[in-house]
């Protein structure tokens, strides 16, 4: 592969002494270095056309056995340097101590033609430091997933990690799925993940809940340098070679990082806290549900990070979660992912506490959550209604709205959608009525479609005259609401009929949803059948409705 790789996370930051796969406590060390476990049989499935543009990788490439070999951790490309990253995080609202990379291995730093920085992951690449009793693989039904959920996400605007590939292993996985005492042997799989940096809020608060307040500041110094340059500006960013030629995979040097000062620590907690806040915004106007929010599962770039159980919303529920651990707390439920954040935010900032020098500039920092969340939460109601501006009314309108959506157990990809085609200035209730046709294809229970049409008439009468005061020409409004109220999202059902064909040994399906997925506010004639709500049929089927953390 043609790639440049400069790796300036173990360039500078302290590595494990020990090298290998031995399960570990790791102190005083941000990564520990680890090679992937090779398979028997790596096959590239799947791949985004997109990504490996980004990357400078061409078809020949991604089509050569070599490529395979590298991304089924068979070999290593010249410049790499793999390990696993030392991290902690709270779940499910506990302290979990060290956690770490369990079954991921980063393989280096990649800088494209145009100076962008991507770190390249293999997830399921076997056993590294922190797998604990864990084989350090992956099945193919949660790489097909991840791999098709990042590349999604991507093309529908939210910010999130990326996928370059899937290999399927040609060994099998033992996978007790739903942790009910009923293993089976289950086709595995490895994701080649891409981001800018993998760093989570785990990672600061390791050495923080350890005191290591050495560690922890160089963490902190270095990820401002590296990740964000544009806040470092006087106090310099960390550029590609800076230190080490790039490529030199015999750089075993921890260069210094500079020390930053105490006001950029805290301009660089307040953009984290912006970021997130912007992620979780979108996460909600598109109806996505992460499933498994703890700590160590959040970007400190605010992307979108561990497709594990997620899932998106098909009738309107804001207490829905896809995550079968979840079932009885409902802690990571769809609405309740904005307050979740924020709560992983006050860890991570209890995390930063001892390399800042007042609780007040982190408080500031947690405040900005606030506002900027509510601002992109008032922005997104505008726009998912077609309005110019969100006013306090439009704000008690659209609560209404969601609570009909829920009791009348509507889809809400659908009826949003439908929304932009509503004629605001048709006159008289009948026009207006869920059950003519326009709204008809949205609801899941004919019985709640009839008993529920009166109230939907009267919210439709009020927001009609509310988008006539708005004054948008209907074109304008339909534009704007079609550009953020996508027609197809990775519904679980889709997924797993992919899934399904997969593990019989058909492929194409990943490369057709995808392909779907690329344009997901376009209209795309023909493909209309990816754009049907839920069927009957998926509603308590495994990995349609529910899903556990089991890959």
């Amino acid at each position: 592969m043609n790639l440049r790789f400069d790796n300036l996370f173990v360039r500078h930051l302290p590595g494990d002494p020990e090298e290998g796969a031995r399960v570990r406590q790791v102190h005083h060390a941000a990564w520990s270095r680890v090679e992937p476990t090779p398979v028997a049989a790596p096959r590239v499935v799947a791949h985004s056309v997109e990504m490996a543009a980004l990357l400078g990788i061409d078809a020949a490439t991604i089509a050569s056995p070599a490529f395979a070999e590298v991304m089924g951790g068979n070999a290593l490309a010249e410049g790499m340097q793999p390990y696993a990253a030392n991290y902690g995080g709270h779940q499910f609202g506990h302290w979990a101590g060290q956690l770490g990379d369990g079954r991921a291995i980063t393989l280096g730093e990649s800088v494209n033609a145009a100076g962008q920085r991507w770190e390249l992951q293999l997830k399921g690449a076997g056993p590294t430091p922190y797998s604990r009793r864990a084989d350090g693989r992956a099945v193919l039904r949660s790489s097909i997933r991840e791999f098709l959920c990042s590349e999604a996400m991507h093309h529908l605007g939210v910010p999130t990690t990326r996928a370059l590939c899937l290999v399927a292993t040609g060994e099998p996985v033992l996978r007790d799925m739903f942790y009910d005492g009923n293993p089976r042997q289950e086709p595995g799989a490895i994701v080649c993940r891409v981001a800018p940096s993998f760093i989570r809020f785990g990672n600061f608060e390791l050495p923080s809940a350890r005191d290591d307040l050495p560690l922890l500041e160089r963490l902190i110094d270095f990820t401002i340098r590296r990740d964000f340059p544009e806040l470092a500006g006087d106090e310099g960013a960390l550029v590609p070679g800076q230190g080490a030629d790039i490529g030199d995979a015999n750089d075993a040097l921890v260069t210094p990082v500079a020390v930053t000062s105490h006001t950029l620590r805290a301009r660089w907690f307040r953009e984290v806290c912006e970021r997130s806040a912007r992620m979780v915004a979108h996460w909600m106007r598109v109806g996505f549900v992460h499933g498994v929010m703890n700590t160590d599962n959040m970007s400190i770039l605010g992307l979108t990070i561990d497709y594990g159980p997620y899932g998106w919303i098909d009738n309107y529920d804001l207490d829905w979660t896809p995550n079968t651990t979840d079932a009885e707390g409902r802690r990571y439920r769809y609405g309740q992912q904005p307050a979740i954040v924020q709560w992983n935010l006050m860890r991570l900032a209890q995390a930063l506490a001892p390399a800042l020098d007042t609780v007040e500039t982190l408080q500031q920092g947690l405040q900005s959550f606030v506002d900027v969340y509510t601002a992109a939460a008032r922005a997104g109601i505008a726009a998912k209604l077609g309005l110019r501006e969100c006013r306090d009314d439009d704000v008690e309108r659209w609560h209404e709205l969601q609570q009909l959506l829920h009791d009348a157990e509507v889809d809400m990809t659908i009826f949003f959608r439908a929304l932009a085609d509503f004629d605001v200035a048709a006159p008289g209730a009948e026009a207006r009525s869920p059950a003519s046709g326009l709204f008809a294809d949205a609801y899941y229970d004919e019985a709640k479609q009839a008993a529920f049409a009166p109230r939907f008439d009267a919210w439709l009468a009020a927001y009609a005259a509310r988008a006539g005061e708005d004054g948008a020409p209907a074109e304008e409004r339909r534009a704007g609401m079609n550009a953020v109220n996508p027609k197809y999202v990775l519904r679980n059902y889709l997924a797993q009929q992919v899934i399904d064909r997969a593990e019989q040994g058909d492929f194409d399906g990943i490369a057709e949803l995808l392909d779907v997925m690329r344009r997901p506010y376009d209209e795309q004639p023909g493909r209309e059948a990816f754009a049907a709500k839920r069927p009957d049929w998926a509603r308590v089927k495994a990995g349609c409705s529910m899903l556990s953390c089991s890959s």
